[in-house]
């Protein structure tokens, strides 16, 4: 028992617990802005939020170019063959790029707006023309959050984005409003601007110290085309991943007043309590899964995959129930009518839960090899949930959506589990006899 303990402690557990101890302060604080905007700005001001921060997570995340995600592949390997110049080029080169491509998805995005045309002559277009300022940073914080993780730097990954950058952006609205700015989308956005610039300087800062006291400098040998191979597949599949996971909101902002919008978002952002365990068990353990494919540890590999299916399954299951039990308090506090949420959070926080229970197949595809076949299901299955929305959406309203996202999200674990265990021979699904036993 005390062995298991002090592995959970020190090794792959320890930094999931490091990670989401993070996460869920950092939820809290986004959960209280949240709550913070929804009063101050009222229903319709909130709905036009939510839907601007849907659009910055889809483009930021994706305009990485999968080179974020890659960090956790190349990097580890990289150090462990003693190809030190192929990490000085990888560091370099990422964020040259990630910040180009940011910068490209920008200019791009407005250009299709000013195509568009109506969306600059209504409530819209003031907050997307700030949102255009903030791709960048985002996009940079989330390459520095994966160049972090590949160094099993979890507290120096996940706090600045989503701790710091959550405080900062509702410190800076209540300061906004307390120096007579109004309460309005646009002034949020702005806010938003300012907390993601001030997160990803000092992030990135401590992680320059970081690297150079273990990264002498050097000449750089790029291997853009290996990269590439790899991590164009990743930004396909981390496109769709982040699509997926908004593209609910994005159907119902088509279909249904912003006011609604704002309800169902109220409910996604109390779900992220529970995805967050998938989150931390994520960044925990995919770059031990590289180094442990690299060094030709089989046995060592399997034994993190059955340890990191349990917990997650486990935990996923525990803050779930916790948090539709405390649904109607948390729901309540957005405003009175946010509490008709409450069915639409237990259809999500269900499909997270029976999701959980599958496994890491999608980490193991995307660390190991088979990125482009995660990449065709993470499509797929983005398909999937968009379709399922537009159909259920118009008989159900807002539940249509929940029912939509819970089928998609069990869908792809699956898909995720079965394609791990054809490519690798990995068997990623929790196995009920050994459920009990957190160590092999």
């Amino acid at each position: 028992m005390w062995s298991t303990l002090t592995r959970l402690r020190t090794g792959a557990g320890g930094a999931a617990i490091q990670v989401f101890a993070i996460r869920i302060g950092a939820a809290g604080f986004a959960y209280i802005g949240q709550v913070l905007m929804a009063r101050l700005m009222g229903g319709t001001e909130y709905g036009i939020f939510a839907a601007i921060w849907v659009w910055i997570a889809i483009l930021g995340h994706s305009a990485t170019l999968g080179l974020s995600q890659g960090a956790c592949r190349f990097i580890p390997g990289d150090q462990a063959r003693g190809d030190l110049a192929a990490v000085r080029a990888y560091l370099f080169g990422g964020a040259m790029v990630t910040l180009a491509s940011a910068i490209a998805a920008a200019i791009g995005g407005l250009a299709l707006v000013w195509l568009e045309g109506s969306l600059l002559d209504g409530p819209y277009a003031a907050p997307l023309l700030v949102a255009a300022l903030v791709l960048p940073l985002f996009a940079l914080q989330d390459y520095c959050e994966g160049v972090a993780r590949g160094q099993n730097w979890a507290v120096l990954a996940i706090a600045p984005p989503y701790l710091l950058r959550q405080g900062l952006i509702m410190a800076a609205m209540l300061a906004a409003v307390a120096l007579g700015a109004p309460a309005e989308a646009r002034i949020a956005v702005v806010c938003t601007l300012v907390a993601t610039g001030v997160a990803v300087s000092i992030q990135a800062g401590l992680l320059l110290l970081r690297l150079r006291a273990i990264l002498p400098p050097g000449p750089r040998r790029y291997a853009w085309r290996n990269w590439f191979r790899a991590c164009l597949p990743i930004a396909a599949s981390d496109l769709a991943s982040a699509a997926s996971s908004f593209i609910d909101v994005v159907v119902l902002s088509l279909l249904v007043p912003p006011a609604t919008v704002g309800l169902y978002f109220a409910a996604t952002r109390i779900q992220q309590f529970v995805v967050f365990v998938h989150f931390a068990a994520t960044a925990a353990t995919a770059q031990r899964f590289t180094a442990a494919h690299a060094a030709g540890d089989r046995e060592r590999l399997s034994a993190l995959v059955s340890l990191q299916v349990r917990l997650t399954l486990a935990a996923t299951a525990l803050i779930g129930i916790a948090v539709v039990a405390a649904a109607p308090v948390l729901l309540g506090l957005f405003g009175p009518e946010f509490r008709d949420s409450l069915p639409i959070l237990a259809v999500l926080v269900a499909g997270s839960v029976a999701a959980s229970a599958f496994g890491p197949g999608e980490d193991l595809l995307n660390m190991l090899g088979g990125e482009r076949l995660a990449a065709g299901i993470a499509l797929a299955m983005l398909i999937l949930a968009g379709g399922l929305c537009l159909a259920l959406v118009p008989v159900l309203g807002v539940a249509g959506a929940a029912f939509a996202m819970a089928i998609a999200t069990v869908v792809r674990a699956v898909a995720m589990a079965r394609a791990a265990y054809a490519v690798h021979g990995l068997f990623t699904p929790v196995r009920i006899a050994r459920f009990g036993r957190l160590a092999q």
